[in-house]
């Protein structure tokens, strides 16, 4: 597949990686150098501990590689769309609503955080778990960020509504929905927008690092759903040159 020598990566090493479906084709990877610069805190990685000092970027990472120098990337094939929910009047208690695509959420919390707008969303009959990805919060002094992923990846997705109706106290509480980012086909055009794999295991860096050592998944089994950053199967396999990854759900 590349210059990178293959590289062995344990069978018992499996309590990081809940998207891998198959230990099948575990031992098929590439060592690869990584450019951590293009990687985003909370998103790819999160921060070291007092004890572990070094950050770890997560396994299951989908991963382009930019022509100029041949390091990895996050793969940047069709934007996801991404929607933010915003509170505002600064409620007391109740809760609001979102509807997407004529489905409508229960109850969301006044002070919801990410994950409890994550849950609502993923209740509707038409997401599937794992489609959407949630940040920020929580309400209401800080709006959450939804990105569609899944079935949705690719797509300009119809904007969400939302209903106020439940929300006490405050001044005027509302609730608006903007469209930050309107799904679409690839813009990049540096490499990352051609799939190469997955990254297999987490892999460490120490703050301040721009490169960091990993290695690449390409052939195996993948539960789409539970990788860290939502995709589309269907729009990757456009863009896998010698990459044979089936994909499941979960």
């Amino acid at each position: 597949m590349n210059d990178f020598q293959p590289v062995r990566v344990s069978e018992e090493a499996t309590a990081d990686r809940p998207w891998l479906a198959s230990l099948v084709g575990t031992n098929d990877t590439n060592s690869i150098l990584l450019d951590t610069t293009k990687f985003t805190e909370g998103v790819h990685w999160e921060k070291g501990t007092a004890l572990q000092p070094r950050n770890i970027l997560k396994s299951g990472i989908p991963l382009g590689r930019l022509t100029t120098n041949g390091l990895y990337v996050p793969y940047s094939g069709p934007r996801s769309e991404v929607q933010t929910v915003t509170v505002t009047g600064s409620p007391t208690g109740g809760t609001y609503t979102l509807t997407f695509s004529g489905q409508t959420t229960a109850g969301i919390p006044y002070n919801a955080t990410a994950a409890q707008v994550k849950a609502a969303i993923e209740a509707l009959s038409n997401i599937e778990a794992g489609e959407v990805a949630v940040a920020g919060g929580p309400h209401p002094g800080t709006a959450v960020v939804v990105t569609f992923g899944g079935q949705y990846l690719g797509d300009d997705v119809a904007q969400m509504t939302a209903s106020a109706a439940g929300l006490t106290g405050g001044t005027s509480p509302a609730v608006t929905v903007t469209t930050t980012t309107a799904g679409g086909g690839a813009s990049a055009t540096d490499g990352s927008e051609v799939f190469h794999g997955f990254l297999a295991t987490e892999s460490m860096f120490a703050p301040g690092s721009t490169k960091t050592s990993g290695a690449l998944l390409w052939f195996g089994e993948v539960y789409a759903n539970l990788t860290p950053v939502p995709f589309d199967p269907t729009d990757i396999a456009a863009t896998a040159p010698g990459v044979n990854i089936h994909y499941r759900y979960r």
